[in-house]
């Protein structure tokens, strides 16, 4: 193969694509902005891990060893992204009458069960945030004298301390941060809090003595304190929804720079990571992406409703990560379909190839597979990539163990599973169907002996019962569904 392209990537703070060059040599390491666990999370927040597991499979696909660390919170998150309002949890746990810690470890495990039915790589280590609150006082206290200043209300860092605050979200006026909560005696309208302290009177179920008073940490502490100490600064990557590209991140960009003793940010490391990444939103028109509409649209929804979770990974592939992607059913059930052809293509090529996988690649297949490279290199380009591997399953005369060897080093970057799925696994039975698949097979085998009697008005019939079912009856599909529901 000729000379394999370079890895590059946008990076969100210079806003340029850039080579990737770790800083430690053939090693990756990666911090992602995990989820705050007081509620499940819906399709919107599985994208930035799906874009997540597509950037560490591909380090990994380019020979990088990679270190991957996504955080738990499960303190400190405010009801509202802009430092201000009640603690997630803590609302939570009151609205539910359940303990803090049970409603957090609740919903650990269905994100990570989310996690799981996506096809995402488990990171080298989930950490939680409330395993690390004596490393954030260590962490406050480190850069209290200079950065930070208290009130009654808690320890707070003031912005005008650092070099360029807001670079990242490209907003470095107070006008540009006017989302941060209004605090009375705030030096600066962008000033955030490093530690909270219980007002008077009042208890929290997670609250911890420190030198500014009982309380809890700020939600921007938590992931400078485990980035740093878990990758060390600066490391490799950091990602995160862009959402967080706007305050969470450039809050703790701030922390970085106070805690490192670092410049301004022409320096990218001096930033605790050298590139930035960020995923673009998921949009769904009928507003039930948020979830304060009580009804969201969650990954065990769409299962619900008859759609395998790869399908919706295969949904973001399709979209480049750093674009806006529109979820409707229609284009999920197109999603579905596109998965289901590369099922039934490689297939056969599993039972041809039982002699076992080619060790090299052929002349038909090695451009196809500099392509994949070359868009998969090209900031995850992977719309273009999927292209190249339909384009490896539709070549004729390739040897079959050649064939597959490819679709499993490529798949191995998409994480569609193509090499365990089989057509009756995408094959999901709705939660409120009225029939059985054995009912259904048995149905079509009548209407089948049916037909070829010519005896069409019991076919018709049979069809109109399955019909009032929910079943849809396929003939002629050339994808061989043969029935949906």
């Amino acid at each position: 193969m000729t000379d394999t392209p370079q890895l590059k990537l946008f990076n969100s703070l210079t806003r340029q694509l850039e080579t990737f060059e770790p800083i430690h040599d053939g090693e990756a390491r990666v911090y992602t902005c995990g989820p705050t666990v007081y509620n499940y999370p819906h399709i919107g927040n599985m994208r930035a891990y799906v874009f997540a597991d597509v950037l560490g499979r591909t380090l990994r696909f380019r020979g990088y060893d990679l270190t991957h660390i996504i955080n738990i919170t499960d303190v400190g998150h405010l009801t509202d992204d802009a430092d201000a309002g009640e603690d997630k949890l803590e609302k939570m746990a009151a609205q539910q009458k359940q303990s803090i810690w049970d409603i957090a470890a609740h919903y650990t495990e269905a994100f990570k069960a989310d996690v799981k039915a996506l096809n995402i790589r488990e990171p080298a280590q989930w950490s939680v945030a409330t395993d690390y609150i004596e490393e954030m006082i260590d962490f406050a206290k480190a850069i209290e004298g200079k950065h930070c200043y208290q009130l009654e209300s808690g320890l707070y860092f003031d912005v005008s301390t650092v070099e360029d605050y807001g670079r990242l979200a490209r907003a470095q006026t107070e006008e540009g941060e006017s989302r941060i909560g209004d605090v009375e005696g705030k030096r600066n309208a962008a000033d955030f809090a490093i530690w909270r302290t219980t007002p008077e009177g009042e208890t929290r179920q997670m609250e911890w003595e420190s030198p500014w008073g009982r309380g809890a940490p700020g939600w921007h502490l938590e992931c400078s304190v485990m980035g740093g100490k878990l990758l060390g600064f600066p490391f490799d990557i950091h990602t995160g929804g862009i959402d967080h590209r706007e305050i969470h991140h450039p809050n703790e960009i701030a922390q970085n720079q106070a805690f490192c003793g670092c410049g301004g940010l022409d320096e990218a490391t001096h930033s605790g990571a050298r590139i930035w990444m960020h995923n673009n939103f998921l949009v769904e028109r009928s507003g039930k992406m948020s979830k304060s509409s009580g009804e969201f649209l969650r990954l065990q929804l769409l299962i619900d409703k008859g759609y395998h979770p790869l399908a919706y990974r295969m949904m973001c592939l399709q979209a480049h990560y750093r674009s806006e992607l529109e979820f409707s059913w229609e284009g999920l059930g197109a999603a579905l379909t596109r998965l289901k052809r590369m099922v039934m293509s490689v297939q056969p090529l599993r039972d041809l190839a039982e002699e076992g996988i080619a060790a090299s690649t052929g002349p038909k297949v090695e451009p196809l597979l500099l392509r994949f490279i070359e868009a998969i290199s090209d900031d995850l380009n992977t719309p273009v990539a999927l292209t190249a591997l339909e384009d490896i399953l539709a070549l004729k005369k390739v040897d079959s163990g050649e064939k597959l060897a490819a679709v499993a080093g490529l798949d191995g970057v998409l994480g569609l599973d193509l090499l365990e799925l089989s057509r009756e696994d995408l094959r999901i039975r709705p939660k409120d169907a009225q029939i059985t698949e054995a009912e259904i097979e048995d149905a079509l085998a009548r209407r089948k002996a049916a037909r070829a009697d010519r005896d069409f008005a019991t076919s018709d019939v049979i069809r109109d019962e399955l019909t009032a079912k929910g079943v849809e009856v396929m003939d002629g599909d050339p994808l061989g569904w043969e029935w949906k529901l």
